[in-house]
């Protein structure tokens, strides 16, 4: 009887042993680059199709536990070729992973594209990520302060260009500006006739990346005029596939001077006057009744407004992007104002599987300035402050240079400077 027993026993584990076999399987091997022979270290190995998974160690090694119906092991690597072994009769398996396709980064540069390990030249791209925020005078002031080598210093006029300096360019005779290239196309550092600022023609809000060229290798690409290096500007695209977008960005600002000149007071000016001048001398005559901040009438608290919308997205193969935008700003010099209308097409299709592909850029800007008098600042510091700002009977103004007080402004036109250098000069008399 006990002899029947044992034998049952041994029977029913024979026949469970391959599944203890097999559940109890383990799989070992190494990881190695293909091309050099040496261990990945960290490569991850996974038993496809279940959770079981180990990493290489220092030389390369692992082993992995293989569930019941396992048939295959996924090896991977950052940087390599993903590879997939199927699992045979041995418990050991090597692998030997490919290095993967890496892609090259490249540089847009004047006559073509270039690797960036290739460009010998030094560089900086500044995104929209990093551009400086707020109120925003000019184009040029998206990047004060983020480009080492590069100075720029903003300008108070509304609209103003300000300057910009690389590599600290000091000729006496020469321009020390920078060539700007707008989407491949050289700009005039001058500008329009009647415009402030050359880089007004564009919309801030349609800037997509900075890109500032510094040393000398910029003129091997866009020869002399780059002597002084170069400012690459690329403006915003529609992307292919993206539905329709449409995004509106818009500020109000308020400026004001934050100090003024210390100057003598029409009760100190008097008394100066009285104690260097004795009676009846011509200089007592001069004095005047009035009591003026000279300073205050041509000064005003300066308010600027811009607006921008833009519509992007595709259709088909087509990529689009369209904008406008509106800027009014007033300068704290009384009579000094810029406005600008702008608008943009960007239309960047592909054809042939996108192996040639077609950029259309159009941009038009409507600029008017009005140009307030420069010298009125110096002789606000040198007038007589006990004269009046405008003189009721003989119908002019002190001096007849300021031509700025409120009730003299109401009494003449409104000047204009469109696209022309016709400027606004004070009225002298």
């Amino acid at each position: 009887m006990k002899q029947y027993f044992y034998s049952i026993f041994l029977l029913l584990s024979l026949m469970a042993l391959p599944q203890i076999i097999s559940a109890q399987r383990t799989i070992s091997g190494r990881v190695t680059d293909s091309e050099t022979g040496e261990a990945l270290i960290g490569a991850t190995v996974q038993v496809v199709g279940t959770s079981n998974g180990a990493v290489a160690d220092l030389d390369g090694n692992y082993r992995v536990g293989l569930p019941e119906g396992a048939t295959q092991i996924r090896f991977s690597y950052s940087g390599y070729t993903e590879q997939v072994l199927t699992i045979g009769a041995s418990n050991v398996l090597d692998a030997a992973l490919k290095p993967g396709q890496l892609l090259s980064e490249l540089v847009v540069i004047g006559y073509g594209s270039v690797k960036k390990e290739d460009v010998t030249g030094a560089l900086l791209t500044v995104s929209p990520e990093s551009f400086n925020k707020g109120a925003i005078n000019a184009p040029q002031e998206l990047i004060v302060g983020k480009v080492a080598g590069v100075q720029v210093t903003p300008s108070a006029d509304p609209g103003g260009g300000g300057v910009i300096r690389i590599r600290g360019g000091s000729s006496l005779s020469a321009s020390n500006d920078p060539l700007v290239v707008i989407d491949g196309v050289p700009i005039d550092n001058n500008g329009p006739a009647g415009s402030r600022n050359p880089l007004n023609i564009l919309n801030p809000n349609d800037i997509a990346t900075f890109t500032v060229l510094k040393d000398a290798s910029a003129t091997a690409i866009y020869g002399s005029r780059a002597s002084n290096g170069v400012i690459l500007i690329t403006t915003k695209k529609g992307a292919l596939g993206t539905g329709l977008g449409v995004s509106y960005a818009g500020n109000v600002s308020f400026s004001n001077t934050l100090n003024q000149v210390d100057v003598l007071s029409a009760a100190d000016y008097r008394t100066l006057i009285n104690t260097r001048f004795a009676d009846g001398h011509p200089a007592r005559a001069l004095l005047g009744d009035a009591n003026t901040d000279w300073q205050s009438e041509i000064y005003q608290q300066g308010v600027g407004q811009d607006h921008s919308l833009a519509v992007s997205g595709s259709t088909g193969m087509l990529p689009y992007r369209f904008s406008m935008g509106y800027t009014n700003r007033n300068g704290v010099l009384k009579t000094d104002q810029f406005e600008r209308y702008s608008g943009a097409i960007n239309l960047s299709p592909g054809f042939f599987d996108n192996t040639l592909q077609v950029n259309l850029n159009i941009k038009q800007m409507v600029d008017k300035n009005r140009f307030a008098n420069r010298g009125a600042i110096g002789a606000a510091v040198a007038f007589d402050p006990t004269q009046p700002v405008y003189d009721a009977e003989s119908g002019a103004d002190y001096g007849g240079l300021l031509y700025l007080a409120a009730e003299q402004r109401q009494r003449q036109p409104d000047y204009h400077c469109h696209s022309q250098s016709t400027g606004f000069t004070q009225l002298a008399r």
